[in-house]
């Protein structure tokens, strides 16, 4: 996950210093007030999707309304085979719960220096906070038993003062257990810097690269060890798709639209 942000960021650095030509009409820049994006989120501890909405509050600042959902990963999962059977599915040896999260949350975002003509970036900051839902789905392994000189598969759930790596033969089906979900309250926030370089004028195309934190009153069980947390920092990498909205004229914000317009190009 580390040498995937790495990557990312070696990327974005890249992109910056690309410029293309055109020009972008400065009574049209003004008049660029709300934004809807969706995101793909890389962080250091899971995966997860993002939707945003940013109300202009004057040229430079937007107020932000967000969701987001994603995965929480233990530091400590590793995924393993049984070495003595084949064909067996992987499985992270000792995790008790799958573990999910829903957040919504408000915040603020700048621009910091402006998009000079359309193939330039635009690079604002960001900033959210407020309350966040861990989910724990129970994990179920079919475990390995032999009845009358016969291999027989039960679906349990971990116990690591019985099972081995051994006993394992894969992951049960991820439905299973989802009766027993378990929610978590807490909170959440997060920062960081938007590169902005979309060639067109109603379409957003950006990256974004920053830190969060989720932070709940108790620990979430992820994994059978003492060292589970209840505060989890991350650094993530986004990509983030959507349009601009304008008062003036919403119906340019229609996809049907937007691609009718770049085919007339």
């Amino acid at each position: 996950m580390k040498k995937l942000l790495i990557i990312a960021v070696v990327l974005l650095c890249g992109r910056v210093w690309l410029r293309a030509q055109g020009d972008l009409n400065e009574q049209q820049k003004v008049f660029f007030r709300n934004e809807r994006s969706f995101g793909l989120l890389l962080n250091s501890d899971g995966l997860g999707v993002s939707y945003r909405e940013g109300k202009r509050i004057n040229y430079l600042n937007k107020s932000i309304l967000e969701f987001d959902f994603g995965t929480l990963k233990h530091p400590k999962e590793y995924k393993m085979y049984n070495p003595w059977t084949t064909g067996t599915g992987s499985f992270v040896y000792g995790k008790l719960n799958s573990v999910f999260f829903l957040r919504g949350g408000i915040g603020h975002q700048h621009e910091i220096f402006k998009k000079e003509d359309l193939g330039g970036v635009a690079i604002r900051y960001f900033f959210s906070a407020g309350p966040v839902i861990a989910l724990t789905k129970p994990i179920y392994y079919r475990v390995i038993y032999v009845v009358d000189n016969q291999l027989t598969l039960k679906d349990e759930k971990f116990d690591i003062t019985v099972l081995q790596p051994t006993d394992i033969y894969s992951r049960a089906s991820f439905v299973k257990g989802l009766n027993e979900i378990k929610v978590y309250p807490g909170l959440y926030a997060k920062g960081g810097v938007n590169f902005e370089y979309s060639k067109e004028d109603k379409v957003i195309h950006a990256i974004e690269l920053g830190a969060q934190i989720n932070a709940f009153p108790k620990k979430i069980p992820i994994m059978a060890s003492s060292d589970n947390k209840a505060i989890y920092f991350s650094l993530f990498v986004s990509y983030r798709f959507g349009v601009i909205v304008d008062p003036l004229h919403p119906e340019d914000t229609k996809l049907a639209n937007l691609f009718r317009k770049k085919k007339a190009e």
